[in-house]
């Protein structure tokens, strides 16, 4: 080839940089709007927060409608996260300071999870380093074959063969209302929430009572002492319900849960066994909790939780409050609830039903209610063919000189906050008033 030969015209010449300028100019413009659309997305995530949150700007304060789509239904119950929302170091020690909540403040680190996995370890042979890694290398593909188990369509007939007393027929047939009512309620809405949480976490708040086949949530402020208390006497571990104290019940460890089983384990015990739970009026759960934890002398509950809400939520409190955190009023206790940054984590107390027991995802047969709590309780132990003398005790496990937490006593708590406030605290335990039909309060 000739040396002239190589040299370009030099209209090839301009109409390539015309084409490579023209495609950089292009390229650079297109860079600019998805940077632009990143930036405004995130704005608006975060002013999203800002609303849901109820804390903040008060320009954000807005209530949710209380009517919401079968979209917006579906969201909100896809939406919950398992884990509860909280600092690391707050999650790592949560589940055995709270469990030992009335104690004198003592350093525990293991969570519910690292509890049920070392009393696995203790029961197995071999190194614990080794069974620990090979739980949880082997959890993921055996959690995969958890999720797309079969789980039940519809609910199993209750074993009624025990029950020989006439007078349990309206109990069973309100029964049978609050299992249909809930099993209507998670095919419509709750499909979509299925098998996304760890299956660990899930049933890390289920009780175990391998003598009469019996797996109870704990939901707390919803008679849940005195279910513990049952589940020994049952268990063989005592012979009177009245007889084991406050601090044996919630300290003592007698008691399995779930989450301590295998993976086949809790498999063959969710599907063979009695599921039950029970529940509450959430506003009237809310205000318990906060009236045993707050307005009585507690070890835990006051420089933990106390201390932190004081001083995000009391401007200039004085310097004794921030100290020992006692005294917190019930408005800054609903600022805490209702703020999506808050200062120290969520509690099992006042947590919703929805993200402790998941009822959408566990088929619960027996479903009971603190506002029927004995008639219900006697009726399914009789179900269960529990010891005839063995009945649900009626006392109250702390604080016996307080009156009980009723409608009207809500009321007067409520009456503290704004209507928007309140209104808040409805959206926050939306999906528990929904799942377990409790009438909507007058706020």
């Amino acid at each position: 080839m000739q040396p002239f030969e190589m040299v370009m015209n030099p209209k090839q010449v301009f109409l390539s940089v015309l084409i490579f300028g023209v495609a950089g100019l292009l390229l650079f413009m297109y860079l600019q709007v998805w940077i632009e659309e990143q930036h405004t997305g995130k704005v608006e995530k975060r002013r999203e927060q800002k609303v849901t949150s109820g804390w903040g700007p008060m320009k954000y304060l807005r209530p949710v409608p209380r009517i919401m789509s079968t979209e917006k239904i579906q969201e909100h119950i896809t939406n919950q996260n398992p884990k509860f929302h909280m600092p690391e170091d707050v999650r790592e020690k949560k589940e055995n300071l709270l469990l030992n909540s009335e104690r004198s403040t003592r350093v525990l680190t293991k969570t519910s999870y690292s509890q049920g996995r070392d009393q696995a370890l203790s029961k197995s042979t071999g190194s614990p380093t080794e069974k620990w890694i090979e739980k949880h290398q082997g959890a993921k593909t055996v959690f995969n074959k958890f999720s797309n188990m079969h789980w039940p369509v519809d609910i199993h007939p209750l074993n009624k063969s025990l029950v020989k007393d006439n007078k349990w027929k309206k109990t069973d047939e309100i029964q049978e209302k609050r299992r249909s009512f809930l099993q209507e309620f998670c095919k419509k809405y709750g499909r979509v929430s299925r098998h996304q949480s760890h299956l660990f976490h899930t049933v890390s708040r289920i009780y175990v009572e391998d003598k009469h086949k019996i797996l109870y949530c704990e939901v707390p402020k919803a008679g849940c002492s005195n279910w513990k208390r049952i589940l020994m006497v049952l268990n063989g571990l005592a012979s009177s319900a009245y007889n084991i104290s406050h601090d044996a019940v919630h300290y003592g460890k007698h008691l399995k849960k779930l989450d301590s089983f295998d993976l086949k384990g809790i498999y063959t015990r969710l599907n063979t066994y009695t599921k039950a739970v029970f529940v509450r009026d959430p506003m009237e759960r809310l205000v318990s909790a906060f009236r045993d934890k707050f307005e009585h002398p507690n070890s835990y509950y006051h420089p933990v939780f106390g201390k932190a809400i004081i001083k995000k939520y009391r401007p200039n409190a004085c310097e004794e409050a921030l100290i020992n955190g006692s005294g917190v009023r019930f408005k800054e206790f609903i600022h805490y609830l209702l703020d999506s940054h808050r200062p120290v984590g969520m509690d099992i107390h006042w947590e919703k039903v929805s993200k402790l027991c998941y009822p959408c995802l566990i088929n619960y047969d027996f479903v009971g209610k603190f506002e029927t709590l004995e008639e219900d309780a006697n009726y399914f132990l009789q179900m269960i063919g529990a010891p005839k003398e063995l009945k649900f005790p009626n006392f109250k496990d702390r604080h016996s000189s307080d009156e009980r937490t009723n409608a009207q006593v809500v009321r007067q708590y409520l009456k503290d906050l704004t209507r928007t406030e309140r209104q808040l605290i409805y959206d926050f335990y939306y999906l528990d008033y929904l799942m377990f039909n409790y009438t909507t309060p007058f706020l």
